[in-house]
């Protein structure tokens, strides 16, 4: 005779059967869909999000945005030409796994390298602009970033035009050794012949602004503006602290703190930054030299 399989099994519980099943029940939000602010701690929809140009509308925080990003929100609609946009980084002093880490970082960012430079339209006003990406290594500048930036300054130079740049770093790249730091003097010299030459710069520092970009060519703009609460500096506050043995007054190297100290000259909220833009450039347009046509 043969016994049902039934005949042995548990008699199922309905709480545990109503529990199983609400479950299985609830929805499957992907984690890219929803993002939490770092400041008020409220869930944002990711879409909703860009759509306010990465500014958390409930507080004001501002995430951060990659190149792309920001100068699609920037620019002029398809003004944008991108220059020496094929240049990429080599393990130049043979620095163990660097290559593999340029590998993950070209994938994590979709760029050659952690700037992109170009000429641009801005509220109907030429320039060269340079874009900082914080998803290639942090905006670490390494001889090919330098580089970039420093042709971006040369051309803008020959033709007369100013420079917008947005910086986002922490710092010169290690694995590149003496060949990183550098680049501060070189990219400093491109900004020297620039100003000589009667050109505007206008630096806009946004979250984190550090390092051998701070101590170059971020701080040397004849207009620095910040993004709120964006955190500029050299070493960071924990280095500065162990080496300074005191404690940091409050808010110590944010933009709130370089503004009342005159490092910066204003803080810009990103949605309004095209519109400041725009008035600097129209303000500093190059008048054409008597006689000429």
């Amino acid at each position: 005779m043969k016994l049902p399989k039934s005949l042995f099994q548990k008699p199922e519980n309905p709480l545990e059967w109503y529990d199983s099943h609400i479950k299985n029940s609830m929805p499957d939000i992907p984690d890219q869909m929803c993002i939490s602010c770092a400041k008020c701690k409220a869930i944002l929809l990711t879409g909703d999000l860009n759509e306010n140009a990465r500014v958390c509308p409930k507080c004001g925080y501002h995430f951060r945005m990659n190149a792309r990003q920001r100068i699609g929100l920037i620019t002029d609609n398809d003004s944008f030409k991108e220059m020496n946009g094929n240049m990429r980084s080599k393990n130049i002093i043979g620095f163990p796994n660097y290559d593999k880490k340029l590998w993950h970082a070209r994938l994590a960012s979709g760029e050659n390298e952690a700037v992109v430079c170009g000429t641009a339209k801005i509220g109907g006003y030429s320039c060269c602009l340079f874009v900082m990406e914080s998803n290639f290594m942090m905006g670490s500048m390494g001889t090919v970033v330098g580089e970039k930036i420093t042709r971006l300054f040369e051309y803008a130079t020959k033709h007369s035009l100013p420079v917008i740049g947005f910086t986002v770093s922490g710092g010169a790249r290690m694995q590149e050794g003496i060949l990183s730091l550098m680049q501060m003097a070189k990219t400093s010299a491109a900004v020297k012949r620039h100003s000589d030459g009667g050109n505007l710069y206008t630096a806009v520092l946004t979250d984190p602004t550090t390092g051998g970009v701070t101590a170059s060519f971020a701080m040397e703009a004849d207009v620095i503006i910040a993004e709120p609460g964006a955190l500029i500096g050299f070493a960071g506050p924990r280095v500065i602290e162990q080496n300074m043995h005191q404690k940091l007054p409050p808010n110590f190297q944010t933009a709130e703190f370089l503004l009342e100290k005159g490092f910066v000259d204003d803080i810009v909220p990103r949605k309004q930054q095209k519109e400041y833009l725009t008035r600097l450039l129209s303000l500093h347009q190059r008048r054409p030299e008597h006689g000429s046509v």
